[in-house]
């Protein structure tokens, strides 16, 4: 290897460190900025739209319950994943158009019907 690509490793290298540094200490601010945030709310409930849920969740799934279980302020992991199976897994539950069975006989049809005999 040539050492202008040796330089280049390490120069690579050291900017990635800094960028996780960066990283880890905004995440660290967050976290003590939700800790803040829920001790003035002194263990009132916090009342969240389903649009607030189903963003979290979303978030929270990717994250996992290990990971979750670490930063996680507001609810449980539990809470966050089972907000997952309700808000964003029901999308994709579509109601059934096709009825099942024979279908039914016009009004006019069982009025003859009834009529003749």
């Amino acid at each position: 290897m040539s050492t202008s690509t040796i330089h280049l490793q390490l120069l690579l290298a050291t900017f990635a460190g800094w960028v996780s540094r960066q990283q880890a200490q905004t995440i660290d601010y967050l976290r003590e900025e939700n800790r803040v945030l829920k001790e003035q709310l002194r263990g009132k409930r916090i009342r969240l739209t389903d649009e607030q849920r189903r963003r979290l969740a979303a978030k929270g799934k990717i994250l996992g319950r290990k990971l979750l279980g670490e930063i996680a302020t507001i609810v449980t992991p539990d809470t966050i994943l089972a907000w997952h199976r309700k808000l964003i897994a029901a999308k994709w539950t579509y109601p059934s158009k096709k009825r099942i069975g024979r279908p039914g006989i016009m009004k006019e049809i069982r009025s003859l019907i009834v009529s003749v005999v």
